[in-house]
């Protein structure tokens, strides 16, 4: 069973049955009504040691504001505004006050970032590895929330920011390459310390040209699948078009690696994947700019189903891949 399986399942088993309800599970946050206006928008993620951070290179403080961002992505994801942090902190019992404190104080300094307040949780202790699991609770305009499941055929697909920063920097960690670290800094700092786009997000919904929208913290690869599920399409990339910086190329160089498989499966961008109409394209720019934030046409929407990326070729006809849900899952089962 993959992890898109053991949703489907847990969501067919519960279910969402309730007036109050206007988007249960399988979009980046819950929606629920706070009045005849506004919305809640509630989400929660959960970091484990050895899974999603390694103690050996990732700094308590560092940890603590990466907990925050990846949890805020979701209500970026969805055009909103985060307004309050719940926290369960699972720790071993010879856990060090010093680093409790660092992670305390990342947790205070990117909810002061991002203008939303811790105000509980619960601390147990692990048995072995620490855990943090943070609810972030946002809220909005109910007729400006963008779904996952309103993408169009004829759609640009765009993303923010640059892709596969995150995982190369994870592999440069890995690979014990000490040497070649500091030059790689900004790859590391992807990975360490992400930035959820809450300004964008924010300022795509207000303007209401956006037909879809979700963070990318799987891949482009499983999350595009994800928002073409949901909307009953099909979409195809350019890989001439993703956006990599010159030292993402570099660091693949030095690992042996191949920089697109990070842009479309490494995970844990944290930007923002949406669509819009091309005519939208203009504004849509214009409020990139406006937020400080680089954006990136990648490709089309179009009729059917599943994820194609185009490589360019030699050849007169470029090269098609079928890449749905190659990104990272949980579950997912090691070739033997």
């Amino acid at each position: 069973m993959q992890e898109r399986d053991l949703i489907e399942q847990i969501r067919q088993l519960v279910g969402t049955e309730s007036a109050d309800v206007l988007q249960g599970i399988g979009d980046d946050c819950a929606v629920v009504e706070k009045n005849a206006t506004t919305v809640w928008l509630i989400s929660m993620d959960t970091l484990v040691e050895t899974v999603h951070f390694d103690l050996a290179w990732h700094p308590a403080s560092q940890l603590g504001r990466k907990a925050v961002s990846v949890n805020v992505s979701d209500i970026a994801a969805m055009g909103g505004k985060p307004c309050f942090v719940l926290l369960s902190l699972g720790l071993p019992t010879d856990f060090a006050e010093s680093w409790t404190t660092g992670l305390m104080e990342g947790i205070r300094g990117a909810c002061s970032d991002y203008g939303c307040l811790l105000i509980g949780g619960d601390t147990v202790c692990s048995p072995g590895k620490a855990v943090l699991t943070l609810t972030v609770i946002g809220e909005m305009a109910r007729e400006k929330v963008i779904y996952r499941h309103g993408a169009k055929v004829g759609d640009v697909v765009w993303v923010s920011g640059s892709l596969g920063n995150a995982a190369a920097g994870l592999d440069l960690f890995k690979s014990g390459s000490q040497d070649d670290l500091l030059r790689f800094q900004p790859l590391l700092d992807a990975h360490l310390d992400p930035t959820a786009r809450v300004e964008l997000g924010g300022l795509l919904a207000q303007s209401q040209k956006v037909h879809a929208m979700m963070d990318l913290s799987d891949g482009l690869a499983t999350d595009l699948s994800h928002l073409c599920r949901q909307s009953n399409v099909g979409a195809r990339i350019m890989a001439d078009q993703l956006p990599g910086q010159h030292l993402l190329r570099e660091a693949a160089e030095l690992l042996a690696a191949n920089p697109v498989d990070w842009m479309i499966a490494g995970g844990e961008d944290y930007e923002l994947l949406f669509t819009a109409a091309v005519d939208a394209s203009a504004e849509v720019n214009r409020l990139a700019r406006q937020s400080g934030c680089s954006l990136s046409a990648v490709g089309r929407i179009v009729d059917g189903c599943g994820v194609v990326l185009k490589n360019s070729s030699t050849r007169a006809e470029a090269v098609e891949q079928i890449i749905s849900y190659q990104g990272y899952d949980h579950f997912k089962r090691k070739k033997s």
